[in-house]
């Protein structure tokens, strides 16, 4: 079915998950949606009331047969989700009640919803925007407060704001240039081009932030990945199970016993840390544990943070910086942790870490007592946050909208190097068209029927 076709069906769907539950909600859309609702509702005259009202009756099929005793809610176009007639039917959650009504609805007219059609009759209906109809998706897949934050924002229109003004002054000015090469034969200029010059370059350095926010963004709605590397015996760990307050990670005075990552998620601050626990690094002694230290280099190089661990009992402070120098990326934060301090209380960074060293944090804690762990998190949090005040800005977390940003940076760098070398009108309207183009594809306002068939097939049905 092609996006645009079946819009005049009423549309059903279970809006709650599959299985049995307390409750089980039944949506409905479309514009017989009330009437046909009310054909098998026994109470009120639903035809009759007002929007955004709940009424208790029950479901009868054609027979007269109850099949539950159920709260109906009525919303009216335009004030629904969909911008449609819609209906709410909140039922007792068994399976056999949840397949009955929507049996009935179904032989009555409705047709069985596809994939984010509610979601995508609300973006054709101008209740939402593409970005935002994107982000209810993501709103639904969040697992912690900062993915969630990250969708609310762009539910809210986040995106779309910081977007459509600049938009639309580049319109205006697009307008401009258009009608200038109207009359080109009598020279005249519209279009004032120091202020498009200026509004060209405030659009560049938003899309650039923008694109800069998107590694974090992303990391963010998937977990950072924070990598606790180290030679064995180290108490990486030890480091482990401290960190998630459990025994996750076997302990073992035996060198080598970690021979594969272990991987779990951790929640420092509404911030989701992928924690990885690797394989000691070190001479490999067998095959296997050649394998797991390989591992060990390929996760660092892939994290975002690094912890690097060491005993300060055991380890001299030339073998720190040689490991130091081995794991250290460039661009990626590391935490040098010197474990078990409570052994070796009078250790200081400057015994182990060349001066003025960069990109390298010094965390002192007994992993074995607990002792430090608290401020190693709130070092963690620091790393990912500073300077990038990830709980007031907006940040990109669509790989879809990566593209379109990538694509209007290489538009609007055209048209800027079109004007500052004098070359004819022609090209950078062409190039200002290509821009707005690739703006209006964030937000829906340039869409075509392939790009929102993929975008809503990944939706579940129901939403």
């Amino acid at each position: 079915m092609g996006i645009q076709k079946g819009l005049e069906d009423t549309i059903v769907a279970l809006a709650t998950p599959q299985g049995v539950g307390a409750i089980g909600v039944i949506r409905v859309s479309g514009t017989k949606a009330i009437i046909l609702v009310d054909e098998f509702f026994s109470g009120k005259n639903l035809d009759k009331v007002a929007s955004h009202t709940v009424h208790f009756g029950r479901l009868q099929d054609r027979e007269g047969f109850t099949l539950d005793e159920v709260l109906v809610t009525v919303f009216r176009h335009p004030a629904s989700y969909t911008g449609e007639d819609s209906v709410e039917i909140s039922c007792h959650g068994s399976s056999y009640i949840l397949e009955k009504v929507l049996t009935l609805l179904i032989e009555g007219g409705a047709r069985l919803a596809g994939p984010g059609e509610f979601t995508l009759r609300a973006f054709l209906n101008g209740k939402l925007d593409l970005s935002q109809a994107e982000a209810v998706a993501d709103l639904i897949a969040s697992e912690n407060v900062t993915s969630h934050r990250m969708a609310m924002d762009q539910m809210r229109g986040g995106i779309s704001k910081k977007i459509g003004g600049l938009r639309q002054q580049l319109l205006d000015f697009a307008s401009l240039i258009e009608l200038e090469l109207d009359f080109s034969e009598e020279d005249v200029e519209f279009a004032d081009r120091g202020q498009l010059k200026e509004l060209l370059l405030t659009i560049l350095h938003l899309v650039e932030e923008l694109m800069a926010s998107f590694k974090l963004g992303n990391v963010l709605k998937k977990g950072i990945n924070t990598v606790i590397a180290g030679r064995p015996n180290a108490g990486k760990s030890t480091l482990l199970n401290a960190l998630l307050e459990e025994e996750r990670a076997i302990v073992s005075p035996i060198a080598g016993t970690t021979r594969d990552t272990i991987e779990e998620l951790l929640q420092i601050e509404g911030i989701p840390f992928r924690i990885i626990d690797t394989a000691g690094i070190r001479e490999a002694e067998d095959a296997i544990e050649q394998i797991g230290v390989e591992r060990t280099m390929e996760k660092v190089r892939q994290s975002a943070v690094v912890i690097y661990v060491f005993d300060v009992i055991a380890m001299p402070p030339e073998q720190v910086r040689e490991d130091i120098a081995a794991l250290q990326q460039e661009g990626i934060p590391m935490l040098v942790v010197a474990n078990k301090m409570d052994l070796n209380p009078y250790t200081l960074p400057e015994h182990y870490l060349e001066p003025d060293q960069e990109g390298v944090v010094w965390v002192a804690l007994s992993a074995l007592n607990g002792m430090n762990i608290a401020h190693l998190k709130n070092e963690l949090v620091r790393q990912v946050t500073t300077g990038k005040g990830i709980m007031d800005t907006t940040l990109l977390s669509n790989a879809r909208h990566l593209e379109a940003l990538m694509s209007t940076r290489e538009s609007l760098t055209a048209a800027l190097r079109i004007m500052e070398d004098g070359i004819s009108s022609d090209f950078m309207a062409i190039e200002i068209r290509h821009a707005l183009n690739h703006l209006g594809e964030i937000t829906g306002e340039v869409s075509t029927e392939d790009l929102l068939g993929n975008i809503f097939s990944n939706f579940c049905i129901g939403k």
